[in-house]
């Protein structure tokens, strides 16, 4: 019996540090958001803030005070925010499954969590002072891939599953689907309610922010111009610029706020299983 209390011990540990790695990911992650949304907020407002992206939000942690300190915390957050993405994917503690949705689904992890070890870089090169790298690597990509033969078609498709996974974000903020994965039952009814609100709004928030992306790609592909490729920085801007513009702007801005508090409650109250 002795001979199997340290491998229990081993697994045991190692579910904590992937748990804690996962958390640690999450409240990152919403920290990010929650920026994007405050500086888009006081853009609204005239307060000074601007319409940015994610890089565009650790830059401005890059210009405060103790900003390196934080961009520190940020880069570890945002790589461990990467490697959880990847550990979902290879080892589906989620049990998505092997069938074809499953492996879409596990196949979007894996996609994530590049984005935010690129995020992470990113992070890191501002720590050390190197700067992000320069122009527009949205741009860049899809220059490179309008030049493939179908490239036209590739982005275009690309711009429609990002569309699609906009109008799913739409039905999961509708349908409260995201409640699954929450323990939320020490809460009381109504901060349970009231929290469950906050992460709607954040989750509907994010899907138009990916409408509008999808629908720029579209348009690259249309016209073979990478130029009209956007992220959630154009995203937003555009929203700024319809009738009506502050108050759309104001509403999707307090709806990233609200997706950065989701990310929260995903660190805190997320059922986290690893065998």
């Amino acid at each position: 019996m002795s001979s199997n209390r340290p491998s229990y011990t081993v697994t045991a540990n190692r579910s904590t540090w992937i748990e804690r790695l996962a958390r640690l990911g999450y409240i990152t992650k919403g920290f990010v958001y929650g920026l994007i949304g405050v500086l888009a907020l006081m853009a609204a407002f005239g307060l000074g803030g601007q319409t940015t992206d994610t890089t565009g939000a650790l830059q401005t942690i890059a210009t405060q005070p103790f900003g390196q300190f934080l961009l520190v915390l940020i880069t570890i957050g945002l790589i461990g925010y990467a490697l959880w993405r990847w550990i979902e994917c290879i080892q589906d503690p989620e049990h998505k499954g092997s069938d074809a949705t499953g492996i879409f689904s596990r196949l979007g992890y894996a996609i994530s969590g590049l984005i935010y070890a690129g995020l992470a870089l990113t992070s890191a090169r501002l720590v050390m002072g190197a700067g992000s790298e320069g122009g527009n690597s949205q741009q860049d990509w899809t220059a490179f891939v309008l030049a493939q033969p179908w490239g036209n078609w590739l982005v275009a498709t690309l711009g429609a599953f990002i569309i699609g996974l906009g109008f799913y974000m739409f039905y999961k903020a509708y349908k409260t689907k995201f409640t699954q994965e929450l323990d939320l039952r020490n809460l009381e009814p109504k901060k349970q309610n009231l929290l469950i609100n906050i992460c709607r709004l954040g989750i509907f928030a994010r899907g138009i922010v990916f409408v509008i992306i999808g629908f720029f790609l579209i348009q690259a592909a249309r016209f073979t111009n990478p130029n009209e490729v956007k992220g959630i920085d154009g995203a937003l801007q555009t929203l700024k610029q319809q009738p009506f513009g502050k108050f759309l702007l104001t509403l999707v801005a307090l709806g990233l706020v609200a997706y950065g508090i989701y990310m929260a409650v995903k660190a805190i109250y997320k059922r986290i299983e690893v065998d």
